[in-house]
């Protein structure tokens, strides 16, 4: 059995002590990690006190974005060889805020997915299309080439343990909703393509989010189907009660 994952993306929001005040309000209420992981995906200057609140309690932690070298000549990016020194958990790769915005290529998130790995975190790795991509028809196969490129040269192992979130562009920060079947079906097709890149071990092991205006009201119906493993969410992760609905959404 896949464990959920739900995942706060708090974005470019909070301070290092809105951070502590988060983490405290929720640390003694979350789930089991058996049960269902909970995550946070701080901003980087936000990581050591998400890191100092957190310990001892069911909250992983993770970065928003990291960079594919360790350390070099590369002004205001984050090295994933710290983050690893620090203690976080994940990674969060390919955002399509980081795709559009700072316009990181396909290659640049294989290059990243591969460093996450290589500094023993896990990957977050984003997929998702744009209205204009659905609208003609083409969101299966954009889907698959961002999964595919993705995950060049990594290994079945490697993939099984990752995370992929799909988001599809046209419901962040919208406040439109994939419907749970849009969302399923776009899950099981990434699901599908791992097995067709891989095998059906490493397909059933392989964690799916999926992401865009999660909110405790949609949570429950998209995590009742088969191939959605949990959520990675936006506006709904940066309060404390609403952020404790997602990840008990099983109570």
């Amino acid at each position: 059995m896949r464990t959920p994952i739900i995942a706060g993306n708090w974005k470019l929001n909070n301070n290092p002590e809105d951070t502590t005040k988060f983490v405290n309000a929720v640390k003694d209420q979350l789930p089991d990690s058996n049960k269902v992981e909970s995550v946070i995906a701080a901003p980087a200057v936000d990581l050591p006190a998400l890191l100092a609140a957190a310990k001892g309690s069911n909250l992983h932690t993770a970065a928003e974005n990291c960079y594919f070298e360790n350390s070099g000549a590369f002004t205001g990016e984050t090295s994933p060889q710290v983050l690893n020194e620090m203690g976080i958990n994940y990674v969060v790769i390919g955002h399509s805020e980081r795709r559009d915005y700072f316009h990181e290529t396909d290659e640049d998130i294989n290059k990243k997915a591969h460093a996450v790995l290589d500094n023993q975190m896990t990957p977050i790795i984003c997929c998702g299309e744009t209205l204009e991509t659905r609208e003609a028809g083409k969101t299966e196969e954009w889907v698959q080439n961002q999964v595919t490129a993705a995950l060049k040269e990594l290994s079945a192992q490697q993939v099984a343990g990752l995370v992929i979130a799909y988001e599809p562009i046209w419901a962040i920060g919208t406040g439109k909703t994939a419907t749970s079947d849009q969302a399923q079906e776009i899950c099981h097709v990434i699901r599908e393509t791992v097995k067709d890149l891989y095998d059906a071990t490493t397909s059933d092991n392989v964690r799916i989010q999926y992401g865009g205006s999660v909110k405790p009201a949609n949570v429950k119906d998209l995590m009742s189907k088969p191939d959605i493993d949990g959520g990675l969410v936006g506006g709904a992760s940066l309060e404390p009660e609403s952020f404790l609905q997602l990840v008990n959404y099983q109570d």
